[in-house]
């Protein structure tokens, strides 16, 4: 991984190693200590420790309000973008905490990549532009190179022989299943080390929801994944592990916290803490 703050600071990184060979783990681990988020004066979660492995499918659950997607937004410093909104303690991208003095928020951006709710497209601008705009911004402007690259990334993302034949026409024109996987081609086509998904079915039909499962399952050999769902059978089908995130009730301060993480096949089996047995049996939620 190329170091956000060497990039920072000017330095050339270092000379990377070759391209692993096929099945070899390539992703990359975050480690959350102590992170707590705030809106203003107001604390969202109360402290989360949570260990995201390399290449796997970590499923973020809980019931609405509870701070999942707030959590998401605080591991590629996106949840610094509202107003009055900070947040306190430590994120590691393997070695190196994205919190640190010098490092540029932007670059933690390119190498935790996010995946929203409603697809992330430039409705005007052609399906080759989508794909081709976060490289060009990068640096990367040799036509042959970028044509590469948006094949490379558009076949990542199971869309290319659906529109190898028409790059030039605009986004728009794609359903919105083909949209959501467009941008992930984006998110793809700036070679990320982590991707975070925010819901990325909740708007899709049973068909589409089922290509970007499948999608997403693909990816995991070579990429860290991250996805909060509603879905708590989509989080059973694709994740390796799963977090559970509740709202004590008793409490009366409505802040949300991590009661649970393992296995996904263990906390929906086998859950640890009553709130986990209590959500995923519909008594609460």
């Amino acid at each position: 991984m190329v170091s956000v703050v060497s990039v920072m600071n000017g330095e050339q990184p270092a000379k990377q190693p070759a391209a692993a060979p096929v099945g070899h783990a390539r992703g990359h681990s975050l480690t959350v200590r102590n992170l707590v988020p705030f809106y203003g004066k107001r604390q969202a979660v109360r402290p989360v420790n949570l260990d995201i492995p390399p290449c796997q499918i970590t499923a973020i659950i809980g019931p609405s309000g509870c701070g999942k997607s707030t959590m998401l937004r605080c591991l590629n410093r996106m949840h610094e973008m509202v107003a009055q909104a900070r947040v306190e303690g430590t994120v590691w991208l393997d070695h190196e905490d994205i919190y640190a003095a010098g490092v540029d928020p932007r670059l933690v951006r390119r190498k935790i990549g996010m995946v929203f709710q409603h697809p992330a497209v430039l409705h005007t601008r052609s399906i080759y532009e989508n794909v081709a705009i976060g490289p060009r911004m990068s640096g990367i402007t040799r036509r042959r190179e970028l044509d590469d690259l948006v094949e490379h990334s558009l076949h990542q993302a199971a869309l290319w022989h659906e529109v190898q034949d028409r790059l030039k026409h605009p986004a728009r024109m794609l359903s919105g299943g083909q949209q959501q996987r467009l941008s992930i081609a984006r998110t793809l086509a700036i070679a990320p080390d982590v991707i975070l998904f925010d819901e990325p079915c909740a708007a899709l039909d049973p068909i589409a929801t089922s290509k970007i499962e499948e999608l997403l399952v693909a990816l995991r050999s070579d990429y860290t994944l991250v996805i909060v769902t509603h879905n708590l059978q989509q989080a059973v089908r694709i994740s390796d592990r799963t977090a559970v995130f509740m709202i004590d009730r008793d409490a009366k301060d409505y802040i949300g916290s991590l009661v649970e993480v393992n296995d996904t096949a263990e906390v929906f089996s086998n859950p640890q803490d009553p709130r986990t047995q209590d959500y995923i049996s519909g008594r609460v939620g």
